[in-house]
């Protein structure tokens, strides 16, 4: 990988800050790759300050980020404030939340950063700001259509050695699932996920198992209809589009170790259905990873964590899975490009 990663500050008041200290300063011992932060360098020196950390901080731009990531935690220093205390955020949150994200998407179509890497946002606190956007992928696809006239068709996955899921449906109430589940949300979920398995991960053949949405995947229509008027058309549709796909599964029996060895990414048809199998196996180093847009982009799969904010108890794990993640996935796309160019001339 040639670039640094581009990292986000996510909201300040959370653990972001915390695990970016960590996570640098575990830099050698883990081999991690170039990163640089982008928001208020002072938010980064005032929580060092405040967890007693010794982490110097250099001011930088992307292209000298790699040069001075050895001795310091390389920070692009964008002008907003970031004033918000561990666990409370004020009026400078979102904006320097939101400010950091644009910032990250237009370095990285820029070719200044190989990756973006997001800390985790509130949600709450962007909503009480004026966000429109339902959630943070969300957001990056309507920037990415913004900068590049091309819409993306974003899908959350959460990946980890264990296994890789996707929610076909993300943050939607449970008794709203069956009206929003149809034949080609699944089918163009599926869709996405095969295609950066193969581009992105490596895989020629990807293989997806398709989870039922009722218990014992309808049962033959016992226990719902869905199953069998939704999901199993659009598992059809996969397979004749080459896709090896099969569905729909009872979810009850699609987690245990031997099944997770017969495919390599389970399509989900709603949030816990997907995360509640990956939080369990892989609670700390799991990774979320947006596929469909057009450059890498990974984050920690947890949330801001006020409560242990500035306390030196969060984790990094997940963190550093998601940088080092987001450089294999960098790595491959500028290979894949690389190829491509040669074959060109």
């Amino acid at each position: 990988m040639s670039r640094p990663l581009a990292l986000t500050l996510g909201e300040p008041a959370g653990i972001g800050p915390d695990i970016t200290l960590a996570a640098w300063r575990r830099r050698v011992e883990l081999d991690l790759p170039a990163f640089y932060l982008l928001g208020d360098p002072q938010c980064l020196a005032r929580r060092a300050e405040r967890l007693g950390l010794d982490v110097p901080i250099e001011i930088v731009v992307p292209a000298t980020a790699a040069a001075a990531f050895a001795h310091a935690l390389p920070v692009v220093a964008l002008d907003l404030p970031a004033t918000a205390e561990p666990g409370k955020p004020d009026a400078t949150s979102a904006p320097a939340a939101i400010a950091s994200i644009d910032r990250a998407v237009a370095d990285v179509l820029a070719g200044k950063a190989a990756a973006i890497v997001t800390n985790p946002v509130s949600k709450s606190v962007l909503y009480r700001s004026g966000f429109n956007d339902p959630g943070h992928t969300e957001y990056l696809a309507r920037l990415s259509f913004e900068h590049t006239g091309v819409p993306a068709w974003p899908v959350m996955m959460l990946w980890s050695p264990e296994v890789a899921v996707v929610p076909v449906t993300i943050h939607v109430p449970l008794h709203e699932v069956p009206q929003r589940l149809t034949r080609d949300l699944i089918f163009e979920t599926g869709r996405v996920v095969a295609r950066d398995l193969i581009d992105r991960f490596g895989i020629a053949h990807p293989r997806l198992a398709v989870a039922g949405l009722n218990p014992h995947a309808g049962e033959d229509g016992t226990l719902g209809k869905e199953d069998s008027t939704i999901v199993r058309p659009a598992v059809e549709r996969l397979i004749a589009d080459g896709i090896d796909a099969r569905g729909p599964l009872a979810a009850d029996s699609m987690f245990h170790e031997a099944a997770r060895k017969t495919y390599d990414a389970a399509l989900c048809m709603y949030h816990d259905q997907a995360l509640i199998p990956i939080k369990t196996l892989a609670f700390d180093h799991a990774v979320n990873v947006t596929l469909g847009l057009p450059f890498v982009r990974t984050s920690p799969d947890h949330g801001t964590a006020f409560d242990i904010a500035g306390s030196g108890k969060a984790n990094p794990a997940s963190l550093i899975a998601a940088l080092k993640l987001a450089a294999r996935l960098a790595a491959a796309d500028e290979s894949k490009h690389r190829v491509s160019a040669a074959a060109r001339a």
